[in-house]
């Protein structure tokens, strides 16, 4: 199957560099979230891989060819940039059509997509009289129309409805099981846990991170245990006698960070407290990723003062 290659990749708008020397390889089989915040460098970078910008600097290519290589690239290549990137004046059916024309893909694999994507009753409408949600459909028809090798959405689930969201997901989970490259540019921290196995992040056009999802969540958020007591001095007191310092919270929880669950209920039980509550609670990836790019976000608003 084919990678995602980026080999020291540059590339300046003016003064301005965009993506700053970043080396990447994109795997298939499993499903990469790419994120970083505004100005980081994602879409440009995914616009260099597919040929519609050129580097300042370094090569990207798909199975060690550049996208401008590929004979009927939608056979190896399927990308969602922009879902208002459709013609309003044609249909659905219509705009598929052109496309696989142009790739010689048989109209056959127009209905299939179409079919796939939920849009089989609506393919004759002009797509103009689309939502927002339905040219995301489409858009995404459209990047799945030549089967290709690889697949690479940028917000994919902007739009979409509670359905579409848990179809995409299914979606990209299956074309990773059957081997491709998927690579995925998302805002959505929690969408994004949903469904990525491996994440590449940006800051500044810079690489952040390049690592599995849940590497990447336990390397930058310390586990914590959440507990509830009818006694909180005895807890206190035996949490402080092993080390640990526990922090009460308003509803009447207690937080011990840098803990486990094991490690806590073994305490309670000997000092013979009475535990009602003891759980561990899951590090998150929106928590992992405001710790690494927290200094690297380019557009940020101001604490508002109470």
């Amino acid at each position: 199957m084919t990678s995602i290659d980026i080999q020291d990749v540059t590339k300046e708008f003016g003064g301005r560099r965009a993506v700053d020397h970043l080396t990447v390889r994109v795997l298939p089989g499993r499903v990469t979230g790419f994120l970083g915040p505004n100005g980081a460098g994602k879409s440009t970078t995914m616009r260099l891989v597919l040929g519609l910008d050129r580097p300042t600097a370094g090569r990207a290519t798909l199975g060690g060819r550049p996208y401008a290589a590929l004979r009927e690239p939608l056979r190896h290549v399927g990308a969602l940039l922009d879902a208002q990137a459709a013609h309003g004046s044609r249909t659905a059916r219509d705009h598929l059509r052109v496309l696989a024309a142009s790739n010689r893909i048989p109209d056959r694999r127009v209905d299939e997509v179409l079919e796939e994507t939920g849009l089989a009753s609506v393919a004759r409408r002009r797509v103009r009289t689309y939502s927002l949600g339905m040219r995301q459909r489409l858009g995404i028809a459209a990047a799945l129309l030549g089967d290709p090798e690889v697949v690479m959405l940028d917000e994919p689930s902007n739009g979409l409805d509670p359905e579409g969201i848990v179809w995409i997901r299914q979606v990209l989970r299956r074309l990773a099981a059957e081997g491709r490259t998927v690579l995925v540019s998302s805002h959505l921290m929690n969408e994004t846990a949903s469904f990525a196995d491996h994440l590449v992040v940006l800051g500044r056009g810079r690489l952040l991170a390049d690592t599995p999802m849940r590497d990447f969540i336990h390397a930058r958020v310390r586990p914590l245990v959440r507990v509830r007591t009818t006694d909180p001095v005895a807890l206190k007191s035996a949490l402080a006698r092993h080390g640990h310092d526990a922090v009460e919270h308003e509803d009447g929880h207690w937080t011990v960070h840098h803990a486990r669950v094991d490690d806590i209920g073994r305490i309670a039980s000997a000092a013979g407290v009475p535990v009602l509550e003891l759980a561990a609670e899951e590090a998150t990836l929106e928590q992992a990723y405001f710790d690494l790019t927290g200094a690297e976000t380019e557009f940020a608003a101001q604490p508002q003062e109470v």
